[in-house]
């Protein structure tokens, strides 16, 4: 059933002949009206935003979470709720959230064949609605994804002066990051700088004397050869990772660097230990902190 993979139309599939009504029934699962996808396939953020635009037809642009997932983001939660522009009927359905916002014409385009809002434009919607963090790291990883940058974003902002929610939008902005590959190391570098440490730079090479990549890391300060990382749990948990985290710190150290690691655990259960373990390191390089 490969070409059920994707959503469909319950009724166009019945009229050529496809699938019968007794299939359909059977076979299948109703995400929307008409609107059907195999049962058994898992409905990511990608498939619900594209449930959501054939549901809508012509008069339904992707916005919000929906248009992050097709424009590429990670770190969307699968049971996100499929979010549309729409110029006719603006009631919410349970499934999809409806925005009855003004789009300019330059704040549309085509992402993976569905009309959807444009990365920068999605940017702005989502950082103005979002909770802070929520959308500091949801920026993050869709400019990561789309290498949109802070600026369009607020060149979007500067069009819709006195939106609902610009001065957060402009507050989460000055955090933003493209280079955090992951909301815990999005985590992490707000934890640094609610510490009152000095902004820490994002996925720095580390060279050798001949000039030679030994290593990137997730984020530090190259001035005082300090670096800062976010190990997932297979660092932990695996065994040839483990191995080669001890030989990739022995090699750093050699180098002069200092490397302060974070786990889930302390992100988790002792957030405030780590600007505190950040600023020791900084404080032992000679950083003024």
């Amino acid at each position: 059933m490969g070409e059920f993979d994707e959503p469909f139309s319950g009724s166009e599939a019945v009229a050529v002949g496809t699938v019968t009504d007794r299939q359909l029934r059977l076979n299948f699962h109703r995400i929307h009206r008409d609107v059907y996808i195999a049962k058994g396939i898992g409905i990511d953020a990608i498939l619900r935003a594209r449930a959501a635009a054939l549901w809508a037809g012509e008069d339904g642009i992707l916005a919000g979470m929906s248009a992050a997932a097709v424009h590429g983001t990670k770190w969307i939660d699968p049971g996100t709720r499929a979010e549309l522009f729409r110029t006719g009927s603006r009631r919410s359905t349970s499934g999809v959230l409806i925005h009855g916002d003004a789009l300019g014409p330059d704040e549309i385009c085509l992402a993976g064949g569905w009309l959807a809002s444009t990365p920068a434009r999605t940017g702005y919607d989502l950082g103005r609605r979002l909770p802070f963090d929520r959308a500091v790291e949801m920026l993050d990883a869709l400019c990561n994804a789309t290498d949109t940058k802070p600026e369009e974003i607020r060149a979007v902002a500067e069009n819709h002066s006195g939106a609902r929610g610009i001065i957060q939008l402009r507050h989460v902005l000055e955090l933003v990051d493209g280079g955090a590959e992951s909301p815990q190391e999005t985590r992490t570098r707000l934890l640094l700088i609610d510490g009152g440490l000095p902004r820490p730079s994002t996925q720095i090479v580390v060279r050798d004397g001949r000039g030679r990549v030994v290593a990137r890391s997730d984020m530090g300060w190259e001035r005082w050869k300090v670096l800062v990382e976010y190990d997932g749990e297979q660092h932990w948990t695996d065994e040839s990772q483990r191995a080669w985290d001890v030989e990739r710190l022995e090699l750093l150290a050699n180098l002069g660097w200092r490397v302060v690691r974070v786990g889930s655990a302390q992100l988790r259960l002792r957030p405030h230990t780590v600007a505190k373990r950040a600023r020791a390191a900084l404080w032992e390089a000679g950083a003024p902190v």
